[in-house]
């Protein structure tokens, strides 16, 4: 009798622990889903959306050459065509200033329009480019900063007649690469490897090396200028407040699932949402302490690679084959 209340005892023991473990793998679900999706006159893949000074005005961008435009704040959107000759073009990034706005993608093309979009005038490009470009951003009147793929760094302060190197030498080509609100810049090597580092008045870039075994998958810069990684595995992990060179324990948003986390965005300083493959979306709303699940849209058939909140109030997240899901507040958020 007592080897059978060992047994009995030790199944009730492991009972615990599985369910421990289950309860721990999986995130609690959100309480109300701000996020829904869009229906697009497009399936090809979507990289960036920005809005003109009256954000009622706005523009989507992405794959097979496509360009989308919004006058009521992104629930509806309409096909834009260019006459760009035959070439098929993959837009990556946009940006304004008011109404004027700068549009970049490869094969090389750089467009830029003083209206916001009606009309946009192809700007050449130098055939030395290191790269194609890859991101630009609207600083001011005439000025904007573009990225290549190689991570050449450059400024225009003439409407893009004439381009300033900003770093001596390109990184190398880059996954991916985001720039503070500051102007610094943090890249991802192409395969993950390591990441290098560049902020204004330095001539090259700083190499680091990745501080787990995991390959990275993306990195970019919190509210308060610390560094964030996402790495494979499904891994999150924020740079020291008290050193930038170090970094506090990696943690797993929701350990149970191994889908990549490609993006990381935040909405407000304490929330903070995180997207990836699978419709998988998670967000914070204590500054990346603890994480909930978004479950309504796990449905969507679709990779999340990019998460832009244009203001607090107004939130997209891009995916492939045209899914594009708008967020709308909740009532009762402050």
């Amino acid at each position: 009798m007592s080897d059978l209340m060992k047994i009995l005892k030790q199944i009730v023991i492991l009972l615990v622990i599985v369910g421990f473990c289950a309860a721990c793998s999986y995130a609690p679900s959100v309480s109300y889903n701000p996020w829904h999706q869009i229906s697009l006159p497009t399936d090809a893949t979507l990289r960036d959306v920005a809005f003109t000074g009256d954000r009622n005005h706005g523009w989507l961008v992405g794959s097979n050459s496509t360009i989308l435009e919004t006058t009521d704040r992104g629930n509806t959107w309409q096909q834009k065509v260019l006459d760009l000759g035959e070439q098929n073009y993959r837009f990556t990034s946009i940006s304004f200033t008011g109404d004027e706005g700068w549009l970049v993608g490869e094969p090389a093309i750089l467009l830029h329009t003083n209206d916001g979009g009606a009309s946009w005038s192809r700007i050449p490009l130098s055939e030395k480019l290191p790269g194609s470009p890859n991101t630009i951003l609207a600083l001011s009147p005439n000025s904007a900063e573009m990225t290549t793929t190689v991570g050449a760094i450059y400024q225009t302060q003439d409407a893009g007649k004439t381009w300033k190197a900003m770093v001596q030498e390109a990184v190398g080509v880059v996954r991916n690469i985001s720039r503070s609100q500051d102007g610094k810049y943090v890249a991802v090597s192409a395969r993950g490897n390591f990441y290098s580092t560049w902020e204004p008045g330095q001539n090259a870039w700083t190499q680091h090396n990745r501080n787990s075994s995991k390959r990275l998958q993306n990195m970019g810069f919190t509210d308060d200028g610390r560094l964030w990684i996402l790495a494979r595995g499904g891994q999150l992990q924020f740079s020291s407040a008290d050193d930038p060179d170090s970094w506090e324990e990696s943690q797993y948003p929701e350990f149970s699932t191994s889908w990549g986390l490609l993006d990381l965005a935040y909405r407000t300083p304490d929330e903070i949402w995180v997207a990836g493959g699978s419709a998988n979306l998670l967000c914070s709303f204590d500054g990346g302490k603890t994480w909930q699940k978004d479950r309504e849209i796990e449905n969507v058939p679709a990779n999340f690679y990019k998460i832009v909140f244009v203001t607090p109030e107004q939130g997209f997240i891009l995916g492939q084959e045209g899914i594009l899901l708008k967020y709308e507040q909740p009532s009762a958020a402050g």
